[in-house]
């Protein structure tokens, strides 16, 4: 553990100087360009970067909502789905379901319950 703590301590270093040096070159650079054009205004881009990434952000946030909620739908989707299947089963006997499950060619062995739940997913495939 101490090995892999001591390798992402040196990896975020390593990460946090390329940006160091990548910020400096860039800033290096405009400086240039600014020194070659002396009536270009000096121009405060930070806002509309900050103002980027907040709606950048927000798309994120959008979309992990949608699909949550898309989840859960799904997900009560295929519990109605599967009561509706059980119900299907409710009321018959052991010999029953297990000529339903010989009739498919599925194991016959288990409880009612086992038997069912069986059935259900051969239905669901």
């Amino acid at each position: 553990m101490t090995i892999m703590t001591s390798q992402n301590g040196y990896a975020a270093s390593q990460a946090r100087n390329a940006v160091d040096k990548t910020t400096d070159l860039w800033t290096q650079g405009a400086r240039g360009v600014t020194g070659l054009v002396p009536r270009l205004p000096r121009i405060d881009l930070i806002p509309a970067v900050q103002r980027y990434f907040d709606v950048v952000q927000l798309t994120v946030d959008i979309n992990r909502y949608l699909t949550v909620k898309w989840v859960q739908a799904a997900g009560r989707l295929t519990g109605v789905a599967r009561d509706q299947a059980r119900q299907r089963y409710e009321g018959l006997t052991k010999a029953e379901l297990s000529d339903q499950l010989a009739a498919r060619d599925l194991p016959k062995t288990g409880n009612v319950d086992e038997l069912t739940e069986r059935l259900i997913e051969a239905d669901s495939k």
